[in-house]
């Protein structure tokens, strides 16, 4: 049995990657951070994360975990893990972690999806944000966004290969800004379904089009069926921001 447990905070351009999660013969984040750690302490170790990102999506305040017996000084980790790293991950912490404690069972995560709405592709950033050239109403999606906040049932926002029975999650905020060509939503709760925030970010992008009206956020969430909803948005946008114990 291990006899240690370390927490890292981790960051990375998930552009690159089939998602966090390891799958067979595929570059996942999840398994190049096992490789490196399992390479520093000399024995087989899986580093499990607060959230199974999606292919594409990008993270600046992962919350991973592994068990080891190694004896490297906590604050050596950090230093050394990266050593072993691509250059689109790294572990910005380092810190022992109670042996009771659960990556799993976060109190809250915020992530963050920026849509660029400017004419021309940003080129130097298209791998970090949705390029949209539409004129959209940041006041109308906002409002959009607010129908979400508090616990309900988001089965209408969950992909179809969410197989969860219980598809109620609680949303602490949704709110939409703009800066110049920029407009970030920031979506907030205690936990989230399978594509669930790509697919509030496509249906708040019809209500800021014009195609649909603020209200029909309420009749998407009765109806509980994902055909309710809008189309989901592309991956690279979407950026994990912090996760909250």
């Amino acid at each position: 049995m291990a006899t240690r447990k370390i927490k890292l905070t981790v960051q990375y351009d998930g552009f690159d990657y089939h998602g966090w999660q390891i799958q067979n013969a595929l570059r996942t984040i999840q398994g190049k951070l096992s490789e490196a750690v399992t390479c520093l302490v000399g024995e087989k170790v899986t580093v499990h994360g607060a959230s199974r990102t999606d292919a594409g999506v990008s993270a600046l305040g992962q919350v991973a975990v592994f068990e080891t017996n190694s004896v490297i000084p906590t604050e050596n980790f950090k230093r050394a893990i990266n050593d072993r790293l691509p250059h689109d991950i790294v572990v910005t912490s380092a810190e022992d972690a109670e042996r009771r404690f659960d990556v799993m069972t976060a109190a809250a995560k915020l992530y963050r999806y920026t849509i660029c709405t400017a004419d021309m592709r940003p080129v130097m950033k298209t791998r970090h944000c949705w390029h949209l050239p539409k004129k959209l109403d940041v006041d109308a999606m906002n409002e959009a966004g607010g129908l979400l906040i508090g616990e309900k049932d988001f089965k209408s926002f969950a992909g179809a290969a969410d197989k969860r029975e219980n598809s109620v999650r609680t949303i602490f905020r949704c709110n939409v800004t703009k800066e110049n060509d920029r407009v970030y939503i920031d979506t907030e709760g205690n936990a989230f379904l399978y594509n669930m925030v790509r697919n509030i970010v496509g249906t708040l992008v019809e209500v800021g089009t014009g195609k649909w009206k603020p209200e029909k956020i309420t009749e998407i969430l009765e109806a509980k069926k994902r055909t309710a909803a809008g189309p989901i948005a592309p991956p690279q946008g979407l950026c994990l921001m912090w996760v909250k114990y």
